[in-house]
Order: structure tokens, then C-alpha cells, then sequence
């Protein structure tokens, strides 16, 4: 004896439109919601303005393969997850967010203990802690259900 099930119910948009059931941004896809595409715009523009201002604040001091060398190490763990990010892995986007708390640590540790850093470590704390929100941003709008 073999029963059938009637199709599964479409689910309520806030629209009013209706999808199905198992609708959501695809991991990955190429579909993307306007707030998405703008919050995975800015994460990576924030990556790149982040990684310019420490080389940047680096060499403000002066210009030496050594700073040249230091400069690679501090933005080494910006580097790392910004081929997941261009790619929308969402997993990239989750661990980034690690990623960006040791330049938080630097602004907020600079501006209190050198002040003449302040203006440097000020704008690396702006830009991390926006990082951070485009990242999280990023992930709230491509979750499923």
C-alpha cells in the first residue's frame, strides 16, 4: 500500500510573494540579494583599505626592508581569507571575522599607548570594526530559512 504526499506548502516572504520550501542563497551561487552583493563589496574593500593602511602606517616612520618585512607579517592574516571572500564562501566569511580582531587589539592598544599614533591606530580601529560588521552583515544575508 503505497501513499502519496501531498506537495509541500509554499512559504510566506514578507513581500507577500511566495518560494518554495527549500529556497535561500545557494552557498556560492551566482544569485545574490542587493544587501548582499553591497555588504560582500564593502568587506572586500575594507580588506584591501585595511591591508593599504598598515603597510601604509608601517612606512610612515621610515622606508626599510625590515618595515617592508614587518608590514608582510601584520597583514598576513588579512591575505589569507580574501580568495574565499572574493569567491562568496560563506565559511571564509565566518572565519574572517577572526581575522580582524588583532587589528581591533592594535588601534584600541596604539591610541591609548602612543599618541603619536593616534590618527593611524584610530583609522585601523574604524576600518576594523567595519570589517567586522560587513563580514557579520555579509553572513546574515545569505543565511538559509
Amino acid at each position: 500500500m503505497s501513499t502519496t504526499h501531498p506537495p509541500a506548502p509554499r512559504q510566506r516572504c514578507r513581500g507577500g510573494a511566495s518560494e518554495p520550501p527549500t529556497g535561500g542563497i545557494p552557498d556560492g551561487g551566482d544569485f545574490q540579494s542587493g544587501a548582499a552583493a553591497k555588504l560582500r563589496a564593502s568587506a572586500i574593500a575594507l580588506t584591501a583599505a585595511l591591508i593599504a593602511l598598515v603597510v601604509l602606517w608601517q612606512f610612515s616612520a621610515r622606508v626599510s626592508v625590515e618595515r617592508l618585512l614587518l608590514s608582510l607579517l601584520l597583514t598576513l592574516p588579512l591575505w589569507a581569507p580574501l580568495r574565499g571572500l572574493i569567491r562568496r564562501d560563506r565559511r571564509t566569511y565566518a572565519w574572517a571575522t577572526l581575522c580582524v580582531i588583532p587589528y581591533f587589539i592594535l588601534g584600541v592598544t596604539e591610541a591609548i599607548a602612543n599618541p603619536v599614533t593616534r590618527a593611524w591606530s584610530a583609522t585601523c580601529l574604524a576600518l576594523a570594526l567595519m570589517l567586522f560588521v560587513s563580514l557579520i552583515g555579509y553572513l546574515r544575508a545569505t543565511r538559509e530559512g
